[in-house]
């Protein structure tokens, strides 16, 4: 008779083919003990599809939407200055060109017989001319044309507003609106407006216009924060009317024509097909930072893989002692049970793609939280990538596990219990292992967009990982070496914790990176809300105002002085400039750091003063002199400066009104962007701009702080003195950016949840797969006369504290987390909220108790006899 090395040599080798026939065989057995580990791959990739999906989704929405959205194919943006002649003959002989004017201003109730001043609100005008709206409709109520509702009648132009006017004003259709220094009638509520999202963020209801009506109010006085923008629908043929839509290619080909004709025009040109450059960075960096969370979820979820195919190698000891009994080697019997995973996995990742394809589906419940056009679709891509990190991720946490198989004797067949003691899996494994999650890592650096937050983010997950398995290493050496209590409940529940085979490294891991992940996020969307609600400084401005003439800025003074007098008055010159060079170089050529790249796109205020500005602290260099009247100097904030690849002794050019200044940088300033002042990231010499047509701009601080009850009285009475200068409460300011931040939040807070869901299957997938040892230890105890109350108390005591101690791991990591991102990504102050930290640790602590407890109620009632007669 052959002995098992013989069978091992003579047997034939296992071909992949029949491994694959062997695997599909076993499987139709069920896919008992998998359900956590389905579960957990599916929600995983459900998440990081879901949020690809939508992502491509809002790309595909603004691609089909973009002329719509634009207003033309290409659009043109300056401030303050007009074009001139030869550059509107330019554009007009491409095709059709519709000009608008953008600027705030406010609007308060008049009579219309006196024109007294009522209530007074800040409003964001557009003023439009005939051609508009070249693409799209624009829908009034009542139904009438623009052109209607725009007509002069007894000598009063038309204007057509948000229905938020009418409710702020208290107006009705036919009331007269003063705005500046002109007297309006109310013709119609705004309905629809095909290009409203390209206006970006506003803080006031919108008011549409004629141009010819702005122009003969005092709003565009010399100096005024005004936007011109000049919409063009291009002529395939490259004149006259617009017949039909021009390719992409012939699109950027003229946008390169159009740059290099008039290179110092300053224009900021945007296309149908980038309708803003800046949301689509912001949507690719939210994107990632969701993905990010959502592969968390699927990491965590990992441990439920290991804890699953753990149960699976011990379930399947019997047939791999079989197997090695008739001479199938270590490897095959690897490969084999590899097999019959990834099957699984994939399997799971399917579920997951399929559910994450489907969410830009449910456009009806998206769409209220997102006002961007969504284009559903199935993206393959999407679901190629979420399916990948799927499958790489259950091979990570598998190959471990089931390199052990390699290694069950055949000895297994005979007895029911073999050594049990942890062991590593064979070197060729552990290759294989760091191989996949080299794959992994590769991927998410390839198609991150912001490759510093992919490390930090790979950083945390490694450190955490290390840092929970150094955690439960220690409460199980803890609880072998305190001193033994003298109450036998809490004895037992100690040393339940420490015992060989116990759950404790995959409770503590995967309710550990759920709660640092909870706590993390939560501590985050709270210190965002926080610092727009409750972190405004004592100091803060509560008033903000613009557009006030030089020469009325001494009155303008001392009339917020006579209304105010308790109130503090900064009042600071301002002209709008774009930088156009560096050192000689280009702006265009220039890559900054992406914290700073906003100051090289189109204009920023600048101004000019004498000494340091309040708020503003030097960090390297001197201030000119009081009365210097030499070449230019600038002042550069510190940091931008240090984005741009610059220091003390170079020099930048910039373009004001038309008209191009080099200047050196003097000095390098730190300032406090937080305390809500005027602040200014170039402030020049004095004499650079001598003559120019300044305007100022103030800021009015009251007692009672941004929330000073004052503040309507005061905007109201200065609509009515000074009708061309524009107020903005920091309060209204605050609370729009918070209603964006809130949207951005319910994501943050659906993400959070899917990892804290996936901790949940994992800890009751750690806790069922020590069910039998559990099993065991109460019936034993049974007999010993335990009760079915005393050993209640040992799972609670047990499970309290497994808990207790991973929350306060989960606090400690997640706050340390939070506070990282918040000061060093997010430049804000990082405050503890001790009660939401808290509140998710209680969390933590109650869900370990009942998923304990549910997890062991069952053997809680076993009886003792027919256990002790399978033994």
């Amino acid at each position: 008779m052959k002995t098992t090395a013989q069978n091992r040599a003579t047997a034939r080798p296992l071909s992949p083919l029949l491994l694959l026939r062997l695997a599909l065989r076993d499987l139709r057995g069920g896919l008992h003990g998998f359900g956590i580990f389905l579960a957990c791959i599916a929600l995983g990739v459900a998440a990081i599809t879901g949020v690809a999906s939508l992502s491509r989704s809002l790309e595909a929405g603004l691609a089909a939407q973009g002329r719509v959205i634009l207003g033309g194919d290409v659009a043109f943006e300056t401030v303050q200055s007009e074009w001139t002649a030869p550059e509107e003959k330019f554009l007009r002989a491409h095709g059709q060109l519709s000009k608008a004017a953008t600027l705030r201003a406010m609007a308060r109730v008049a009579d219309g017989k006196k024109g007294n001043g009522g209530e007074a609100t800040l409003i964001e005008i557009k003023a439009v001319d005939g051609a508009y709206p070249l693409v799209g409709d624009v829908t009034i109520a009542p139904e009438q044309p623009l052109s209607e509702a725009f007509s002069e009648r007894d000598g009063f132009a038309g204007i057509v507003a948000d229905t938020e006017l009418l409710t702020r004003l208290g107006l009705a259709i036919g009331d007269p609106v003063r705005i500046g220094d002109k007297l309006f009638i109310l013709r119609g509520t705004l309905s629809h407006e095909p290009d409203h999202l390209a206006g970006g963020l506003g803080f006031g209801p919108r008011v549409l216009m004629s141009e010819a009506a702005l122009r003969s109010t005092s709003l565009l006085a010399p100096g005024a924060l005004v936007h011109w923008l000049y919409r063009l629908a291009l002529s395939p043929s490259g004149s006259g009317p617009n017949t039909s839509v021009v390719d992409s290619r012939d699109l950027d080909q003229f946008v390169a024509e159009t740059r290099a004709a008039f290179p110092q025009a300053g224009w900021e040109i945007r296309t149908r097909d980038n309708i803003s450059p800046q949301f689509s960075r912001n949507l690719e960096r939210f994107t990632q930072f969701l993905t990010l969370v959502g592969l968390t979820s699927l990491l965590i979820g990992g441990v439920g893989v290991a804890n699953a195919i753990h149960g699976f190698v011990a379930r399947k000891k019997p047939v791999i002692a079989t197997l090695k009994a008739l001479g199938a080697p270590g490897s095959a019997v690897f490969t084999l049970m590899l097999i019959e995973v990834m099957l699984i996995t994939l399997l799971g990742t399917m579920i997951g793609g399929l559910a994450g394809s489907a969410l830009p589906f449910a456009a009806p419940a998206v769409a209220t939280l997102l006002p961007f056009p969504i284009e559903p679709g199935f993206y393959p891509a999407a679901l190629g990538g979420g399916m990948v990190y799927g499958l790489l991720t259950a091979l990570i946490f598998s190959l471990g596990p089931l390199g052990r198989a390699h290694d069950v004797p055949v000895a297994a067949l005979f007895r029911d219990t073999i050594d049990t003691r942890p062991s590593w899996p064979r070197p060729r494994y552990l290759l294989f292992t760091s191989v996949a999650a080299a794959i992994l890592i590769s991927l998410l650096f390839l198609f991150s967009p912001d490759r510093r937050v992919t490390l930090l983010f790979l950083t945390a997950m490694l450190g955490s990982f290390l840092l929970l398995r150094g955690v439960a290493l220690l409460i199980m050496i803890a609880t072998r070496r305190l001193p033994h209590s003298r109450r036998l409940t809490g004895r037992l529940a100690l040393a339940n914790i420490g015992r060989p085979g116990a759950p404790t490294p995959s409770i503590v891991l995967s309710l550990g990176l759920g709660l640092t992940l909870l706590v993390a996020l939560t501590l985050i969307d709270g210190n965002l809300h926080d610092a727009l609600e409750h972190g405004v400084p004592r100091q803060a401005p509560s008033l903000f105002f613009i557009g006030i003439q030089h020469n009325e800025a001494a009155a303008f003074e001392q009339f917020l002085h006579k209304e105010a007098p308790n109130g503090k008055v900064e009042l600071v010159p301002m002209l709008r400039g774009r930088i156009v060079s560096l050192n000689g170089r280009p702006a265009e050529s220039v890559t900054p750091t992406p914290e700073t790249a906003w100051a090289l796109q189109g204009d920023r205020g600048i101004t000019f003063a004498d000494a340091t500005p309040p708020g503003s602290s030097l960090v390297a260099g001197a201030w000119w002199p009081h009365d210097y009247q030499g070449p230019p100097l600038v002042s550069m904030e510190a940091e931008i400066a240090q984005g741009l690849g610059l220091s003390l002794g170079d020099r930048l050019t910039v373009n004001v009104l038309g008209r191009e200044i080099e200047a050196k940088i003097a000095n390098l300033r730190k300032v406090n962007w937080q305390n809500f002042g005027i602040n200014f990231v170039l402030v020049f010499s004095p004499a650079t701009f001598a003559g120019a047509p300044a305007t100022d701009l103030a800021t009015l601080t009251l007692p009672g702080g941004v929330a000073d009850p004052q503040s309507p009285l005061l905007t109201r009475e200065l609509a009515r003195q000074f009708p061309g200068v524009t107020s903005l409460r920091v309060k209204d300011a605050l609370d729009a950016i918070n209603n964006a931040v809130s949207q951005l939040a319910i994501a943050i807070r659906g993400m959070s949840a899917i990892a804290l869901l996936a901790a949940i299957l994992v800890l009751s997938g750690a806790l069922a797969a020590g069910q039998q040892a559990r099993l065991r230890h109460a019936v034993i105890l049974k007999v010993l006369g335990a009760t079915r109350s005393r050993l209640l108390v040992i799972l609670l005591l047990e499970y309290g504290f497994l808990g207790l101690a991973t929350a306060l791991f989960g606090i400690l990591a997640g706050s340390l987390a939070a506070s990282l991102i918040v000061t060093k990504l997010m430049h804000l102050s990082f405050v503890w909220i001790w009660q939401r930290a808290l509140a998710a640790a209680g969390v933590a602590l109650a869900l370990t108790l009942i998923l304990g407890l549910l997890g062991t109620w069952r053997i809680l009632g076993q009886k003792p006899a027919p256990f002790l007669r399978d033994l």
